[in-house]
C-alpha cells in the first residue's frame, strides 16, 4: 500500500540517506559490532550531511526543520539496512529535544552547535537497575553544594555511553517528593567520578554502545539543570511520547526489513523440487504477514502524521 505521508523533500531526503547508509554504515556494521562501538568518523560525515539534530535552530548550525517524518525516515533507513549501531536516534530524535525545548540560552550556545555537526553526541541516563519506567524507585540522588550538585547513583542500558560527551541524568533532588523532586542533569563528559563501564553484552544491536554508568560524588554545575528544580517528571512527560514513537518507526521497519528478507529467502530456498515459496502454506503465511504489517504501517503513519502536526503547531 502506498505510503501518503511524505512529500518530494522527504523522498529526496530519503532516498540520500539511503545511499549514505549504503555507502558509508552498512558495509562497515559488522566490524563495528564486533568492537562493540561506531567510530566518531560516521558521527561527523552524518553531521556533515545534515542527519543530526534537524530541529535544531538555523543560528546554532541546524536546519530548524521540527518536522518528525525526517526523524521517522532516518531510523528507517538504518533499521531497513539492520544498522543499528550508529545511535543518531536516540542522539537527535530522544535526547537532543531536553536540550533544544528547555535548555538556557548558555547551553544552547555550548552544546547545540556540536550536537549539528557531530562532535558533541548526546546520551541519556534514566533507566536504574532498581527502576525503569517506576520513576520514584530512583535511587540516583543530586545534592545541593552551593553552585552545583553532587551526584550520586547508577545508569543502566545507556545507549550512546562509550562515545557521549553530554549525558542527560535524571536524579533526586529533593528525597522528601521523590518523583515530584525528580530533576535532569547535564553531565559533561569526560567528569570526575564518573565511571564508564565496556559495552554490554547484548542478543542484538552489538555495534551499538550501550553501557552502565557509575556516579561518584559527580560535582555538576547548577548551569547544566535542564529546566527547573524538581521538573524532571514533567519534562519527560512531554518528552517520552515522542521516544515511543520513534521506537514505533524503527519496530514496522524492522518488521518490514525481516519480511522483505523472508521472502527472498523463500524465493531461493527449495523443497520438494521447488522453491518453499511457492507452496500454498508458505504463500499464506507471507500473505498473512504482508497484511499484519500493512496495517501496523497504516497505523504508524498515521501517529507520525499527528505527531508531525503537533510539532509543527507548537
Amino acid at each position: 500500500m502506498e505510503r501518503t505521508i511524505f512529500t518530494k523533500d522527504h523522498d529526496l531526503f530519503r532516498s540520500s540517506v539511503r545511499d549514505f547508509v549504503a555507502t558509508e554504515i552498512a558495509p562497515f556494521h559488522p566490524e563495528w559490532a564486533s568492537d562493540g562501538v561506531v567510530p566518531l568518523s560516521i558521527w561527523k560525515k552524518a553531521g556533515a550531511q545534515g542527519y543530526l539534530c534537524m530541529a535544531a535552530p538555523e543560528e546554532y548550525g541546524g536546519a530548524g526543520v521540527s518536522d518528525f517524518r525526517y526523524d521517522a525516515i532516518l531510523g528507517e533507513e538504518l533499521t531497513r539496512q539492520n544498522c543499528t549501531g550508529p545511535g543518531f536516534g536516540v542522539h537527535g530524535t530522544i535526547v537532543a529535544p531536553y536540550i533544544l525545548n528547555y535548555g538556557t540560552a548558555d547551553q544552547m550556545r555550548r552544546w547545540v552547535p556540536g550536537m549539528v555537526t557531530g562532535d558533541t553526541i548526546l546520551a541519556v541516563g534514566m533507566t536504574e537497575s532498581t527502576s525503569g519506567s517506576d520513576l520514584g524507585s530512583l535511587r540516583t540522588t543530586a545534592v545541593d553544594d552551593g553552585d552545583a550538585y553532587i551526584v550520586n547513583g547508577h545508569k543502566a542500558f545507556v545507549s550512546n555511553g562509550t562515545l557521549a560527551d553530554v549525558m542527560i541524568v535524571s536524579c533526586i533532588t529533593n528525597p522528601e517528593h521523590k518523583q515530584w523532586g525528580l530533576s535532569l542533569l547535564a553531565i559533561e563528559l569526560p567528569a570526575d567520578g564518573v565511571t564508564i563501564s565496556r559495552p554490554l553484552k547484548k542478543i542484538g544491536w552489538h555495534a551499538q554502545d550501550t553501557v552502565e554508568v557509575f556516579l561518584d560524588d559527580v560535582r555538576v554545575p547548577k548551569a547544566n539543570l535542564i529546566g527547573q528544580p524538581g521538573q524532571g517528571l514533567y519534562l519527560m512527560g512531554r518528552e517520552l511520547d515522542q521516544e515511543r514513537m520513534i521506537i514505533a518507526v524503527n519496530a514496522i521497519a524492522a518488521a518490514r526489513a525481516a519480511l522483505t528478507w523472508t521472502v527472498a529467502y523463500c524465493k531461493d530456498r527449495e523443497a520438494f523440487g521447488k522453491p518453499i515459496g511457492s507452496l500454498q502454506n508458505s504463500r499464506f503465511r507471507l500473505a498473512e504477514m504482508e497484511t499484519e504489517l500493512t496495517i501496523g504501517q497504516v497505523f504508524i503513519d498515521r501517529c507520525i502524521a499527528d505527531w508531525t502536526a503537533r510539532c509543527l503547531s507548537s
